[in-house]
């Protein structure tokens, strides 16, 4: 038949979502920048451009999982999806070489940065301590892959019950790690503006944080569709999906602990508090 599928990909519906989510990203965008500019209203149209951004992507992402239910991922279709997934994890890795990248200018070539006073940790800083909550969170997030891989393989096998415990378990430990990290820098003795150490420090630390709290809400997700049964032992893309994203944040957590923490504060008195 003339009109007859010969290959292995489906053709989908025209989607209103990708004109739709770069319109609502342009709106985020131009609210931010009014409300860095004190601009009237910038607060107002930066959020109505973050709940364009979430809408679409609720709504995007429950096509797929239709499309999915319907049989369109074939094994091709599923094989470029998690090429798309790799990618997009390619391009997060990149994003955190650029802090890296900052935090070892600073830190190799302190006498070409005035701010610093010459030395690395600045002069007369206080640093926190690695060996309190730093590395306390280092095995949390060590535990958290230890239960996400868990919950994989009990997924793989059909084990219901452990692909729901280990996604409970994954889902604490995140959180768990998130409120530890704010009451961190609560009691940070360096701000964040002002010295190179703090701002770089903070945006570092402060980004993977907020990976976090996207992957636990990654993987909350997985959690309520692992109640509705859409996963199978063939079929799970959107966990497998989850559970790259979380052990990537478990090793780029592992370079800030041993990089930031660790190295980048040697020699500097410790805070007390």
């Amino acid at each position: 038949m003339a009109g007859a599928k010969s290959h292995d990909y489906h053709i989908l519906p025209p989607s209103p979502w990708p004109l739709l989510g770069s319109m609502a990203a342009l709106v985020m965008e131009s609210g931010a920048i009014m409300w860095m500019h004190s601009a009237a209203y910038g607060g107002w149209v930066f959020f109505a451009g973050l709940a364009g951004v979430l809408f679409t992507m609720f709504s995007w992402w429950s096509d797929v999982i239709r499309e999915a239910h319907a049989g369109d991922h074939t094994p091709v279709v599923g094989l470029h999806l998690r090429y798309g997934m790799i990618l997009f994890i390619a391009s997060e890795v990149m994003f955190f070489v650029g802090w890296f990248w900052a935090w070892f200018d600073f830190s190799l070539f302190p006498s070409t940065v005035d701010a610093v006073g010459g030395v690395w940790p600045p002069k007369g800083l206080t640093v926190i301590d690695p060996f309190a909550f730093p590395l306390l969170n280092t095995l949390i997030l060590l535990c958290s892959g230890c239960t996400v891989t868990w919950a994989h393989h009990s997924l793989i096998h059909g084990n219901r019950d452990g692909l729901i415990k280990g996604l409970w378990l994954t889902i604490a430990l995140g959180v768990f790690f998130s409120f530890i990290q704010v009451y961190e820098y609560m009691h940070a003795p360096f701000p964040f503006k002002g010295i190179n150490y703090g701002a770089a420090f903070y945006m570092a630390t402060g980004f993977h944080g907020f990976h976090v709290f996207v992957g636990t809400v990654f993987l909350a997700v997985c959690l309520v569709r692992a109640y509705k049964g859409h996963f199978t032992p063939r079929q799970h893309f959107g966990f497998e999906a989850a559970a790259w994203y979380w052990h990537f944040v478990d090793v780029v957590w592992l370079f800030l602990f041993f990089a930031i923490y660790v190295w980048g504060g040697w020699g500097a008195p410790i805070h007390a508090g």
